[in-house]
């Protein structure tokens, strides 16, 4: 189990970020994806923006994007009047063989 899965298994959302450039690197890694530098392990916002939704039986989906970078694909407990571009709070993650994240809505 590597550091990510690690972190979700606690309900912690955390990311590798450059130490030599800055950027996020998504999906975590040991190193960097564009220049190969370490990394540093940061905890991420809870809060996303809702990109896209979709519906199977009684269960919805959805996209979130965070940071204005990272897409995550999760479930959604809460979809009374669920609009694109509204703001989403994860819940929950957690890792159990795959990586699990649960979020609400926020009005």
């Amino acid at each position: 189990m590597n550091k990510f899965e690690q972190e979700l298994k606690n309900n912690n959302f955390t990311c590798s970020e450059c130490k030599k450039c800055d950027k996020l690197v998504w999906p975590p890694s040991d190193f960097c994806n564009k220049c190969f530098g370490d990394v540093m392990w940061r905890p991420l916002s809870r809060t996303a923006k809702l990109v896209e939704f979709s519906r199977k039986n009684d269960e919805y989906f959805c996209i979130a994007e965070f940071e204005d970078q990272i897409r995550i694909m999760g479930t959604i407990e809460n979809v009374e009047n669920l609009q694109v571009g509204q703001t989403l709070n994860l819940v929950k993650c957690d890792y159990d063989g795959k990586e699990k994240f649960v979020f609400q809505s926020i009005r």
